[in-house]
């Protein structure tokens, strides 16, 4: 029988994700590797490593403090490494523009009810609810993976991320 071993990855330990084909060619196939584009982000970008339709997962290299956010519609974020603290504020007015899809960067510091904040370590996950204003802060580098739809800071990098 063979056995299976299960190995996490992490922004300091990682191994690049690969498959093998059968009777295909590997260009038909995009994959990557979280860590690896976590490792050649800038903090707090937002770099896209799947696609489905309008649907995108990106991937952010938390480190320090981002600048504060908003969405038009709910997305959630899992911590992939690391240990990350997500600040909300119910802003007291619109602060985003209406319609557009994917988070929003917000001009300073949202006025508002302060919400509270999540801890977030490895394997966690929160949702950052709709029209609610939202900030990370790492102490260490750290590694998320947001799910969200595609809109003005998803970074598309196919090219240098894909199997070619």
């Amino acid at each position: 029988m063979t056995g299976y071993k299960t190995v996490f990855g992490s922004l300091d330990s990682f191994e690049k994700g690969r498959i093998e084909i059968i009777d295909d060619d590997p260009k038909h196939y995009a994959f990557s590797n979280v860590f690896e584009v976590a490792s050649k982000s800038k903090a707090y970008e937002k770099v896209a490593v799947a696609l489905n339709q309008q649907y995108v997962l990106e991937v952010i290299r938390a480190e320090g403090e981002s600048g504060w956010y908003v969405c038009d519609h709910d997305e959630t974020v899992l911590c992939m490494d690391g240990e990350v603290r997500v600040e909300f504020v119910k802003p007291d007015e619109t602060i985003h523009k209406v319609g557009t899809d994917g988070s929003q960067s917000v001009a300073g510091v949202p006025s508002g009810n302060p919400m509270g904040n999540v801890l977030l370590r490895r394997g966690h996950q929160a949702l950052l609810p709709k029209h609610s204003a939202y900030r990370y802060s790492a102490t260490k580098t750290s590694v998320l993976l947001q799910q969200t739809i595609l809109g003005p800071l998803t970074k598309q990098r196919w090219a240098s991320i894909c199997l070619s």
